[in-house]
């Protein structure tokens, strides 16, 4: 989908989160416009379509064009984050102030070993150096590397801007409580996207500063007589011969200029206190920076601003969101046909036929009330590697793994368990812990402590597979609230190794 469609589902989204449930935003709106989105794309849509279509719908319920603040919400939502013209402004000031760099050394002076042209060198080769360190980080970690200063200098901007424009009219919508929920989302979401922008500013900038100095060398030439030469405390004229050969090889090479032998670089030392003509003809030296800087500047700055231009435009128009989460394979259950699916895993004891009712009824609130709830046959200790595969050709829409609390959790056997579940489930497929307090808490109402460091004990077992036991006691669950804590499960299922 598009980055406008985007920033709509985002933000219905953040509606359907909301805690406690908006007064203007109910579960009956929800139903509703997926039922709408499914009928308008037809069930051979994409998923992207769907979540668009579903988004669009519930924002033409809640913002009714003849309410007036509804008109600045739609502003906000359809008003361009980013102008082409932004990289334009960029270049042109970066080479104003190349071009207005006047000195590359003394006046009329280039000293060959400590110009201004070599720090820019220096800067950009860091800078690439940078750039690869952090793609082979990536590529080996094979998850996106946490951002840098620069990345959040710019996602601290982005945030105080969207702050600042706020439209206004949230309180009589509904949307004020989940606006700033919205932007922090959408900020989240877009980083990729504003990454690639500012990356293609910074690039091209850093181009046209480097153009912008050679431009400035060159027509000062024209009417200034330059002259060239070094100085050094610690170098003879035979290493400075290495190092100049060193630098300005490629650009000899490809330019035709010769570089000088020993002799040439030695009548090139100037002594303290000269005055007059010293050192020589400053030309060949220019023509051998312009090759410099065009190599090691112009080109490769250039490619990665068209490089990161193009990652922009994709990103714009097939905009990255997470459509395997949780959240929007619920939602995107109303493409498919017959009810929502959920398979129940039991560790050492099968639930009670309340229990079970109870999940039932937990599960027709998230899924819906034609949700198919089956049960697997219980996974015995010492037989957890025994856990049951799903069936060939019927995934599940989510597992979850029920645990009681009587038992202390165990990596050995409990842990055991959870690992072969990960391993048989497709990566689709979120995995939620369940332990049901009901037996443990009728034993132990009384003692309180004891209540608590069995939660405790659970809770560090679900943070080491990355997501939350959900407790409940199931003899008599309080829906709503099991509602709250299975929905908070989805956002954040056991995770992959």
């Amino acid at each position: 989908m598009e980055e406008l469609a985007a920033r709509e589902v985002v933000l219905v989204r953040a509606l359907d989160r909301a805690e406690p449930e908006s007064p203007r935003w109910t579960a009956a709106d929800r139903a509703w416009a997926s039922r709408v989105a499914a009928e308008t794309v037809g069930t051979g849509a994409t998923p992207d379509a769907f979540v668009a279509s579903r988004a669009h719908a519930a924002l033409q319920r809640l913002l009714p064009r003849d309410v007036a603040a509804s008109a600045g919400v739609w502003r906000s939502l359809q008003r361009p984050s980013w102008h082409a013209s932004w990289v334009l402004v960029a270049t042109a000031v970066a080479f104003v102030a190349g071009a207005l760099a006047d000195r590359v050394g003394g006046s009329q002076f280039v000293n060959l070993l400590a110009p201004p042209v070599w720090a820019l060198v220096a800067w950009n080769a860091a800078v690439y150096v940078l750039l690869l360190a952090g793609a082979l980080v990536g590529l080996v970690r094979r998850r996106p590397t946490a951002p840098g200063p620069i990345a959040g200098l710019v996602r601290r901007a982005v945030r105080r801007g969207s702050e600042a424009r706020a439209p206004r009219g949230l309180d009589e919508l509904g949307l004020a409580r989940v606006w700033p929920d919205y932007a922090a989302d959408w900020l989240e979401a877009s980083a990729p996207l504003v990454a690639a922008r500012a990356s293609a500013v910074l690039h091209a900038a850093a181009a046209a500063l480097a153009l912008g100095l050679l431009a400035g060398l060159y027509l000062r030439g024209l009417v200034l007589d330059y002259r060239a030469g070094w100085q050094s405390t610690f170098l003879d004229p035979a290493a400075v011969q290495t190092l100049l050969g060193t630098l300005f090889a490629p650009a000899s090479q490809l330019s035709g200029v010769p570089l000088p032998d020993l002799a040439g670089v030695e009548a090139l030392r100037v002594a303290p206190g000269a005055a007059g003509d010293v050192g020589g003809s400053a030309a060949p030296w220019i023509h051998l920076y312009a090759w410099t800087l065009g190599l090691a500047v112009v080109l490769p700055r250039t490619l990665l601003a068209l490089w990161s231009l193009g990652r922009a435009r994709r990103l714009a128009r097939r905009f990255p969101l997470p459509l395997h989460e949780p959240y929007f394979q619920q939602q995107l259950r109303h493409l498919r046909s017959g009810p929502a699916r959920v398979r129940l895993a039991p560790h050492a004891q099968a639930p009670q036929a309340q229990a079970t009712l109870a999940l039932r009824s937990i599960c027709a609130r998230v899924w819906g009330e034609s949700v198919q709830l089956d049960v697997d046959p219980v996974a015995g200790y010492g037989d957890e590697e025994q856990a049951p595969h799903p069936a060939a050709g019927a995934e599940p829409d989510a597992v979850i793994a029920l645990f009681d609390m009587a038992a202390t959790p165990e990596d050995e056997q409990q842990g055991r368990f959870v690992r072969r579940l990960v391993a048989a489930l497709p990566p689709s497929v979120p995995l939620l812990l369940v332990v049901d307090e009901a037996g443990f808490g009728a034993r132990f109402a009384t003692l309180e402590q004891r209540m608590t460091q069995r939660r405790a004990a659970w809770a560090a077992f679900a943070r080491g597979f990355g997501t939350a036991a959900v407790v409940l006691d199931l003899s008599a669950p309080d829906l709503a609230v099991a509602d709250r804590l299975l929905q908070a499960a989805l956002e954040r299922p056991v995770q992959r190794a």
